[in-house]
Protein backbone atom coordinates (compact mmCIF):
# COMPACT_ATOMS: atom_id res chain seq x y z
CA UNK A 1 0.00 0.00 0.00
CA UNK A 2 1.25 3.24 -1.35
CA UNK A 3 1.94 6.12 1.82
CA UNK A 4 -0.79 9.09 1.50
CA UNK A 5 0.54 12.23 -0.40
CA UNK A 6 1.30 15.23 1.65
CA UNK A 7 -0.55 17.66 -0.50
CA UNK A 8 -3.89 15.76 0.82
CA UNK A 9 -3.04 16.59 4.32
CA UNK A 10 -2.18 19.97 3.54
CA UNK A 11 -5.47 20.21 1.27
CA UNK A 12 -7.58 18.79 4.40
CA UNK A 13 -5.96 21.46 6.89
CA UNK A 14 -6.59 24.25 4.63
CA UNK A 15 -10.40 23.17 4.04
CA UNK A 16 -10.68 22.54 7.89
CA UNK A 17 -9.37 26.26 8.47
CA UNK A 18 -12.32 27.62 5.99
CA UNK A 19 -15.00 26.01 7.11
CA UNK A 20 -14.18 26.05 11.07
CA UNK A 21 -13.36 29.80 10.16
CA UNK A 22 -17.11 30.13 8.12
CA UNK A 23 -19.08 27.48 10.53
CA UNK A 24 -17.32 27.00 13.97
CA UNK A 25 -15.92 23.50 15.17
CA UNK A 26 -19.44 21.88 15.22
CA UNK A 27 -20.81 22.99 11.99
CA UNK A 28 -18.21 21.50 9.95
CA UNK A 29 -18.25 18.01 9.82
CA UNK A 30 -15.51 15.77 8.54
CA UNK A 31 -17.41 15.15 5.62
CA UNK A 32 -17.90 18.85 4.69
CA UNK A 33 -14.16 19.07 5.11
CA UNK A 34 -13.55 16.07 2.95
CA UNK A 35 -15.76 17.86 0.05
CA UNK A 36 -13.63 21.03 0.28
CA UNK A 37 -10.53 19.35 0.09
CA UNK A 38 -11.25 16.87 -2.87
CA UNK A 39 -11.07 13.83 -0.57
CA UNK A 40 -12.76 10.80 1.02
CA UNK A 41 -13.86 11.35 4.20
CA UNK A 42 -11.58 8.29 5.20
CA UNK A 43 -8.71 10.04 3.74
CA UNK A 44 -9.26 12.32 6.58
CA UNK A 45 -8.74 9.36 9.08
CA UNK A 46 -5.41 8.56 7.47
CA UNK A 47 -4.08 11.75 8.48
CA UNK A 48 -5.78 12.57 11.96
CA UNK A 49 -6.86 9.89 14.51
CA UNK A 50 -10.04 12.02 14.34
CA UNK A 51 -12.08 15.58 13.62
CA UNK A 52 -10.48 16.73 17.59
CA UNK A 53 -6.71 15.04 16.38
CA UNK A 54 -7.32 17.09 13.36
CA UNK A 55 -8.36 20.90 15.25
CA UNK A 56 -5.54 20.33 17.45
CA UNK A 57 -3.18 20.03 14.45
CA UNK A 58 -4.05 22.94 12.76
CA UNK A 59 -3.68 25.09 15.95
CA UNK A 60 -0.29 23.95 16.67
CA UNK A 61 0.22 24.84 12.83
CA UNK A 62 -1.31 28.10 13.47
CA UNK A 63 0.01 28.96 16.55
CA UNK A 64 3.96 28.59 15.51
CA UNK A 65 3.30 30.67 12.35
CA UNK A 66 2.09 33.02 14.56
CA UNK A 67 4.98 32.56 16.93
CA UNK A 68 7.14 33.16 13.77
CA UNK A 69 5.22 36.08 11.97
CA UNK A 70 4.87 38.05 15.57
CA UNK A 71 8.52 37.40 17.08
CA UNK A 72 10.38 37.44 14.06
CA UNK A 73 13.07 40.62 14.97
CA UNK A 74 11.87 41.10 18.46
CA UNK A 75 14.58 41.86 20.98
CA UNK A 76 14.70 41.21 24.91
CA UNK A 77 17.08 44.11 24.67
CA UNK A 78 13.93 46.55 24.38
CA UNK A 79 12.36 48.20 27.32
CA UNK A 80 8.92 46.67 28.29
CA UNK A 81 6.69 49.02 26.48
CA UNK A 82 8.43 49.29 22.78
CA UNK A 83 8.45 45.25 23.31
CA UNK A 84 4.55 45.57 23.84
CA UNK A 85 4.18 48.26 21.48
CA UNK A 86 6.31 45.82 18.70
CA UNK A 87 4.48 42.69 19.92
CA UNK A 88 0.89 44.13 19.69
CA UNK A 89 0.97 45.64 16.84
CA UNK A 90 2.32 43.19 15.15
CA UNK A 91 -0.45 40.71 16.64
CA UNK A 92 -3.33 43.57 15.32
CA UNK A 93 -1.89 43.21 11.45
CA UNK A 94 -1.28 39.51 12.00
CA UNK A 95 -5.12 39.52 12.94
CA UNK A 96 -5.90 42.01 10.00
CA UNK A 97 -3.79 39.93 7.18
CA UNK A 98 -5.45 36.51 8.03
CA UNK A 99 -9.10 36.63 9.04
CA UNK A 100 -9.60 32.93 9.04
CA UNK A 101 -6.97 31.90 10.81
CA UNK A 102 -7.93 34.88 13.46
CA UNK A 103 -11.23 33.55 13.75
CA UNK A 104 -10.17 29.89 14.00
CA UNK A 105 -7.61 30.74 16.97
CA UNK A 106 -10.32 32.98 18.84
CA UNK A 107 -12.50 30.42 18.57
CA UNK A 108 -9.89 27.50 19.84
CA UNK A 109 -9.06 29.76 22.21
CA UNK A 110 -12.84 29.82 23.99
CA UNK A 111 -13.23 26.44 23.53
CA UNK A 112 -12.50 23.27 25.36
CA UNK A 113 -9.60 22.07 23.31
CA UNK A 114 -7.97 24.87 24.65
CA UNK A 115 -6.60 23.48 27.82
CA UNK A 116 -5.49 20.84 25.97
CA UNK A 117 -3.10 23.01 23.57
CA UNK A 118 -2.05 24.87 27.02
CA UNK A 119 -0.42 21.77 28.11
CA UNK A 120 1.20 21.08 25.00
CA UNK A 121 3.05 24.51 24.45
CA UNK A 122 5.92 25.51 26.79
CA UNK A 123 5.93 28.07 29.08
CA UNK A 124 8.99 29.71 28.17
CA UNK A 125 7.54 30.12 24.24
CA UNK A 126 4.71 32.30 25.95
CA UNK A 127 6.56 35.49 25.34
CA UNK A 128 3.27 37.50 25.98
CA UNK A 129 2.57 35.74 29.07
CA UNK A 130 6.01 36.61 30.15
CA UNK A 131 6.18 40.13 29.38
CA UNK A 132 3.49 41.18 31.26
CA UNK A 133 4.72 39.23 34.02
CA UNK A 134 7.89 40.88 34.06
CA UNK A 135 6.02 44.08 33.68
CA UNK A 136 3.87 43.57 37.31
CA UNK A 137 6.90 42.45 38.68
CA UNK A 138 8.78 45.68 37.76
CA UNK A 139 5.06 47.62 38.94
CA UNK A 140 5.23 48.78 35.27
CA UNK A 141 1.61 48.10 34.89
CA UNK A 142 -1.12 46.96 37.61
CA UNK A 143 -1.08 44.31 40.10
CA UNK A 144 -3.65 42.57 38.77
CA UNK A 145 -4.06 38.60 37.88
CA UNK A 146 -2.71 37.29 34.33
CA UNK A 147 -6.23 36.94 32.51
CA UNK A 148 -7.24 40.48 33.58
CA UNK A 149 -3.94 42.16 31.78
CA UNK A 150 -4.38 39.44 28.99
CA UNK A 151 -8.06 41.00 28.58
CA UNK A 152 -6.96 44.51 29.02
CA UNK A 153 -4.08 43.94 26.61
CA UNK A 154 -6.05 41.54 23.92
CA UNK A 155 -9.35 43.13 24.01
CA UNK A 156 -8.82 46.42 22.16
CA UNK A 157 -6.54 44.55 19.99
CA UNK A 158 -9.36 41.65 19.07
CA UNK A 159 -12.41 44.23 18.85
CA UNK A 160 -10.89 46.50 16.14
CA UNK A 161 -9.90 43.30 14.13
CA UNK A 162 -13.20 42.45 13.92
CA UNK A 163 -14.19 45.64 13.32
CA UNK A 164 -11.89 46.03 10.06
CA UNK A 165 -12.78 42.43 8.92
CA UNK A 166 -16.49 42.57 8.96
CA UNK A 167 -15.85 46.05 6.84
CA UNK A 168 -16.85 48.25 9.48
CA UNK A 169 -13.50 50.05 10.22
CA UNK A 170 -10.65 50.65 8.23
CA UNK A 171 -7.36 50.18 10.11
CA UNK A 172 -4.60 52.11 9.24
CA UNK A 173 -1.29 52.35 10.82
CA UNK A 174 -2.05 55.34 12.95
CA UNK A 175 -4.80 53.05 13.58
CA UNK A 176 -3.32 50.47 14.96
CA UNK A 177 -0.97 52.95 16.95
CA UNK A 178 -3.85 54.53 18.77
CA UNK A 179 -4.80 51.19 20.19
CA UNK A 180 -1.93 49.34 20.75
CA UNK A 181 -0.94 52.37 22.80
CA UNK A 182 -4.29 52.46 24.22
CA UNK A 183 -4.05 49.15 25.04
CA UNK A 184 -0.88 49.84 26.72
CA UNK A 185 -2.33 53.07 28.86
CA UNK A 186 -4.82 50.62 30.31
CA UNK A 187 -2.54 48.69 31.73
CA UNK A 188 -0.25 51.48 32.94
CA UNK A 189 -0.43 51.55 37.28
Amino acid sequence: MSEPKPDKQRAILDAALILFAERGFHGAPTSLIAERAGVGVGTIYRYFKDKDALIHELFRELHARARERIFADYSLEQPIRERFLFIFSRVLRMFIAEPREFRFMEQYHYSPYAPVAQAEIPEESELVRQLLAEARAQQIIKDAPMPVLESIAFGPIVALAKEHISGRQPVDDELIRLTVEACWDGLKR
